[in-house]
């Protein structure tokens, strides 16, 4: 086949006439007039894999190996395969992946460890649900309750910080580690992220409302967090942190919107508990599969329980005084009768987080004996 460029340039474009014309006829014979032709025909058919010889003052390209027949398909892009290679790196699922790529050193690159099939469900549904805190909160609203429940709010708003900021890192280290052959979970991991941004942002901003001091960080607390932190297999970590600490958490979060003494304050609350709602799910989703694939991991979540506690058995557990900023929450006053009602409601809120706790692990496959036993175990810090 010939081709006449006529004075179009390599880098003007003519490099797709050549590249159309190789994909029609192995050997091309291409002239033209550019004068950088000469320097730029052999190098791209270098580049490209093809050879070149100059032949009558114009050149002679043979095809070479075709990079597409070479290359390795990335499965198929509308599902995950059971395991990605390294090698296929940062591709899309379902791509054509040159040979020569590097390989990512990315563990978690197995289906059965990571995936839920309500992954990209979830995923919309997070990125439709997105609030802006500028707007969706009524900073402004009126407040009128006393200084003693303002501060009772501060500190509940200092303790969820610290165990939202848990949240955030800890999905945040999976991240990086995650196979993106896998995109909805990363999808999701990283819309989780953000959730987790948001709500340290706007229990920030609500403790700082009216006071420029925030409350007290337990030690006991802290070190509750730090075994989350540390955790390095994704499913316990996933456990622990979605289906223990933040189903535990969506029950205060709930008791909080009942209970918050303005309209803020309730805002605060149901808008973060609605974003966890979707934390838990996924994790539940997640571990559902992974248990089914792999029943051996039942066992390996009942001891990570054990060893948590074990751990943690030294501590005080709650913070004392977000025990009793809670309790001041929902008693509403100083009265003996309100105080006697708020704390036998912070005792309902504690049988509802063991409760919810119970429920999920029965849905893991525990029976209810077993599923009861290792609620009781669970931190006294919630999260």
């Amino acid at each position: 086949m010939n081709l006449d460029l006529g004075d179009l340039g390599l880098d003007e474009g003519a490099h797709l006439l050549v590249k159309r014309a190789l994909a029609e006829a192995p050997e091309v014979v291409v002239r033209g007039t550019a004068s950088t032709l000469v320097i730029d025909v052999p190098a791209w058919a270098r580049a490209q894999g093809h050879t070149c010889t100059a032949r009558d003052g114009g050149f002679v390209l043979v095809r070479g190996p075709d990079r597409w027949r070479t290359a390795e398909r990335a499965g198929r892009a509308a599902a995950p395969e059971a395991v990605a290679p390294a090698h296929w790196g940062l591709a899309a699922r379902g791509a054509l992946v040159e040979r020569g790529a590097p390989a990512l050193d990315l563990p978690l690159a197995t289906r059965a460890e990571v995936w839920a099939d309500e992954a990209a469900r979830l995923y919309a549904q997070a990125s439709a649900a997105q609030w802006d805190p500028a707007t969706a909160i009524p900073w402004d609203a009126p407040a009128d309750h006393p200084a003693e429940v303002e501060d009772a709010v501060v500190q509940v708003m200092t303790y969820l910080i610290e165990n939202e900021t848990a949240a955030l890192l800890v999905p945040a280290r999976f991240l990086g580690r995650l196979h993106p052959h896998f995109r909805e979970i990363m999808q999701l991991l990283a819309i989780q992220t953000a959730d987790e941004a948001r709500h340290v942002e706007v229990f920030t901003r609500r403790a700082r409302l009216r006071r420029d001091v925030l409350g007290l960080s337990s030690a006991g607390g802290q070190a509750s967090l730090a075994t989350l932190f540390d955790e390095p297999d994704f499913a316990i970590a996933s456990f622990l942190l979605s289906v223990l600490g933040e189903g535990s958490f969506l029950s205060l979060l709930w008791f909080l919107h009942r209970h918050g003494p303005d309209l803020c304050t309730r805002e605060v609350a149901r808008l973060a508990a609605q974003d966890e709602a979707r934390h838990v799910a996924f994790g539940l989703a997640h571990l559902q599969r992974h248990v089914a694939e792999d029943p051996a991991l039942r066992e390996r979540l009942a001891a990570a329980i054990e060893r948590r506690h074990t751990a943690l058995a030294h501590t005080a557990g709650l913070n004392a005084e977000v025990f009793d900023a809670l309790l001041l929450l929902a008693a509403g006053g100083w009265e003996p009768a309100r105080l006697r009602a708020g704390h036998t409601a912070v005792v309902e809120l504690q049988r509802d987080m063991d409760d919810g706790r119970r429920q999920r692990l029965v849905r893991l496959g525990f029976a209810p004996d077993q599923a009861a036993a290792l609620s009781a175990l669970h931190t006294r810090n919630f999260m």
